[in-house]
């Protein structure tokens, strides 16, 4: 019966483990693969065509490329604060880039699909 309790201790440990570890996989900051995963939700989510979902592909895969460069900078560096101003600018940015896009229908559902997001997050305006 030891023996057993023991194997199934060690089974929910190493599986906890490898999932703390990885985040049960669900983080994937390339930004490639993130530009597809957020074009694919918002073509659904947005009805859009082919053509509105390969522009605004484009746009989110120059700011994730953007940002990812500017996450690794803030890494090195001690004051944070013009990288977020960076960030928070290039945020709008990419909205503006997206409403040229959009027609007001699904710009009005982009922005609730954002602010959305920001709620599950916890974070404020300039977090999406």
């Amino acid at each position: 019966m030891r023996k057993i309790a023991l194997i199934v201790m060690v089974v929910l440990i190493g599986t906890t483990m490898s999932m703390a570890q990885n985040r049960g996989g669900q983080r994937d900051f390339n930004p490639e693969d993130m530009a597809k995963r957020q074009t694919e939700l918002y073509k659904t989510e947005l009805n859009l065509d082919d053509a509105q979902a390969e522009k605004i592909g484009k746009v989110l895969l120059a700011s994730n490329k953007e940002m990812m460069a500017m996450r690794q900078e803030m890494q090195n560096e001690e004051d944070r604060t013009k990288i977020r101003e960076k960030m928070t600018e290039l945020r709008a940015n990419r909205e503006k880039e997206i409403k040229e896009i959009l027609n007001e229908e699904q710009f009005e559902k982009y922005q609730k699909l954002m602010e959305e997001r920001r709620s599950r997050r916890g974070g404020g305006p300039g977090s999406s």
